[in-house]
C-alpha cells in the first residue's frame, strides 16, 4: 500500500488523528475540497499543471478519486469538456475506488481504465489505477503484468512499487518473520535497480513495515509493534542502517541548503513512520535533527515541505491526546 498506515496499537483516542492521503500537497488538498463542492475547474487546473510528473500525477489522481462524490462532479466536467482525457481518467480511477468500497462493479472499472489507457498510451496512471484495483482483487499474474505495464512507462514509479510490496507482503502469512521472504527480495531488487538519488532506496524499510502489518493482522505478532521486537531485531537494524547510510553518503558537508543535491530528492517519510511505529519517538526526532530540516521534493513530498515540522506536529498532537 502506498502511503504508510497509522501506527498499529494506538489507543482509541489517538486513532482519531486520521492519516490524510493528500500528505503535504496543499494544492491537492485544496483541489479535493473544491471538488467536493462541485468546483471541478480547480481540479482541471491542478492536473494540467502537474504535467508528466508521473509520480505526482498518479498520487493526485488517486487521492481525488477516493472522494465519494468525485464521480458525480467529474461527470459535469466531462459534459462541459467531452474532449478532456483527464476527466475520463479521473472517472475511471473513481470507478476503481468505488469497486474497492463494494459500491461498484470491478469489471466496469477495469473496462474504464483500459479505455483511457488506449487514449493515453504513454501515461502510466491508467495502469496504476488498474494495479490499485488488482492489488486487492486480482490474481497474482494480473498484478505482476500491470506492475510491468507501469514500469514500462515509468521505471521508478513510487506508488506502483509500494503497491507491489504490499501485495507481496501478504504472501504466506504463516511463514512468520522469514528473513528470506520474497517481499524482502523484491524490495532489495527494486532499490538496487533504481538510480542513486531515487527514493526507492528506502523500499526495504517499507517491506519490513508491510510484512509486520500482515503478521499482526494474522495474529502471529502483537498488535503493538513495541512489544513485538520486529523493529529491534537484527534484520530490522540492518535495513534501517542501510537506508540511512545510503542517504548519508550523499550528504554534501557545508551546504545543507543546496536543493540541487540528490539528498533533497529523498523521501524519508517511511523511515520516520517505522521509528514512530516502534514507539521510539525521541529517536525519531533525533533522526530528523541528524538529517536536517529541508524540503524534499520527491514522490509523496512536495515543494516547501518541512518533514521535521510535519513529523513533530503530528507527534505532538498524538502525544497530547494520549
Amino acid at each position: 500500500m502506498s502511503p504508510p498506515p497509522p501506527p498499529l496499537g494506538r489507543s482509541r483516542k489517538r486513532a482519531a488523528h486520521a492519516f490524510d492521503p493528500a500528505l503535504d500537497d496543499a494544492e491537492l488538498a485544496g483541489a479535493r475540497t473544491a471538488l467536493t463542492q462541485g468546483r471541478w475547474t480547480e481540479v482541471r487546473a491542478l492536473l494540467a499543471a502537474t504535467g508528466d510528473d508521473w509520480d505526482r500525477r498518479g498520487h493526485r489522481f488517486d487521492v481525488l478519486a477516493q472522494e465519494p462524490t468525485a464521480a458525480a462532479w467529474v461527470r459535469d466536467w466531462q459534459l462541459a469538456e467531452p474532449e478532456s482525457t483527464d476527466a475520463v481518467l479521473l472517472l475511471a480511477y473513481a470507478a476503481v475506488h468505488r469497486a474497492l468500497r463494494g459500491k461498484g462493479r470491478s469489471e466496469k472499472a477495469r473496462d474504464a481504465c483500459r479505455e483511457v489507457a488506449a487514449l493515453l498510451p504513454a501515461d502510466p496512471t491508467p495502469w496504476l489505477a488498474l494495479l490499485t484495483l488488482e492489488r486487492s482483487l486480482g490474481r497474482e499474474e494480473d498484478v505482476v503484468r500491470l506492475f510491468d505495464a507501469v514500469r514500462h512507462r515509468h521505471p521508478e514509479h513510487h506508488h506502483a512499487h509500494h503497491l507491489m510490496v504490499a501485495r507481496l507482503a501478504e504472501r504466506r502469512p504463516a511463514a512468520g518473520q522469514d528473513p528470506l521472504h520474497e517481499v524482502y527480495d523484491f524490495a532489495a531488487w527494486a532499490a538496487e535497480q533504481a538510480p542513486q538519488d531515487s527514493p526507492l532506496a528506502v523500499l526495504p524499510v517499507v517491506a519490513h513495515a508491510e510484512r509486520y502489518r500482515v503478521l499482526a493482522t494474522a495474529g502471529s505478532e502483537p498488535a503493538d509493534p513495541v512489544a513485538s521486537g520486529h523493529w529491534t531485531g537484527r534484520r530490522a537494524r540492518q535495513v534501517m542502517k542501510a537506508a540511512f547510510d545510503w542517504w548519508l553518503e550523499w550528504e554534501m558537508p557545508g551546504s545543507p541548503g543546496n536543493t540541487d543535491h540528490p539528498r533533497c530528492r529523498v523521501d524519508l517519510n517511511f523511515l520516520a513512520h517505522a521509528k514512530f511505529c516502534e514507539g521510539r519517538a525521541a529517536e525519531s526526532a533525533a533522526l530528523f535533527h541528524r538529517i536536517g530540516r529541508h524540503a524534499t521534493p520527491a514522490p509523496w513530498s512536495y515543494p516547501d515541505r518541512d518533514p521535521y515540522k510535519a513529523f513533530t506536529a503530528a507527534r505532538g498532537a498524538a502525544l497530547g491526546s494520549a
